[in-house]
């Protein structure tokens, strides 16, 4: 493998001849088969609280920075002020089905000078969890990073005994890059955060395996699939 030098015979990285920093994600909506995503906005928040409503407690919060929510004032709170926010930039996700609102998504940690992305504030109600609609969510988030805002890296972090959490960034198609140790304090209490990753050398692998998995062929006429997601990325 070879390496590059500088003047002084130091390795150094790859030169990016043509690089410039990448546009700033935009309030736009984004078009699946099974779902839409729509900037975050106070027209979403009373389906969302009804598509939450259907959650038996609050496990769902657990490692989320924010929530369980005692009262329905506080979830409107915070709903709202996430729907003003650049930076996390939060979507709705609109049921294609049932045209209402039934989780939520960001970007998040938006690096344009280096191209780096991150997805976070997953918060995703009992109506979209393990659905198609869920699955395509993240693609077409990974679709407008790559391929509409040309990112190099998107990222995918989450507290190290979220097992869930982590189980997901691995079917997605992202690859574990390690553990950040006492990274963070939230609800009073520490975390090490496991960071993944995908770079944009790795999307066409990734795309293809969305698509393939996406396929209306790769359901049966109950609506389950006939494959999963990482057995099609990987053929």
């Amino acid at each position: 493998m070879s390496v590059n030098v500088n003047e002084f015979q130091q390795p150094v990285g790859e030169t990016l001849e043509a690089w410039e920093p990448r546009p700033l994600p935009q309030r736009v909506t984004l078009f699946g088969r099974f779902c839409r995503l729509e900037p975050l906005s106070a027209d979403h928040i009373a389906d969302l609280l009804e598509a939450y409503g259907n959650a038996e407690d609050g496990r769902d919060w657990t490692y989320m920075f924010s929530g369980p929510f005692s009262h329905e004032d506080e979830f409107r709170r915070y709903l709202s002020d996430a729907a003003a926010s650049r930076d996390p930039l939060h979507f709705a996700v609109i049921d294609a089905q049932g045209e209402r609102a039934v989780g939520t998504v960001a970007l998040m940690r938006i690096a344009p000078q280096h191209g780096v992305i991150e997805v976070g504030h997953v918060a995703f109600s009992p109506l979209l969890q393990r659905t198609p609609a869920a699955t395509e969510t993240h693609f077409l988030l990974m679709q407008y990073a790559f391929e509409q805002l040309g990112y190099r890296r998107y990222e995918w972090k989450c507290d190290s005994l979220n097992a869930p959490s982590r189980k997901a960034a691995l079917r997605l198609g992202f690859r574990y890059e390690g553990l950040f140790r006492q990274a963070i304090v939230y609800k009073g209490r520490t975390r090490d955060t496991t960071w993944f990753s995908i770079i944009d050398s790795e999307w066409p692998a990734v795309r293809q395996g969305f698509v393939r998995w996406l396929d209306e062929r790769n359901f049966d006429p109950q609506g389950q699939q006939r494959h999963g997601l990482a057995a099609l990325r990987n053929q």
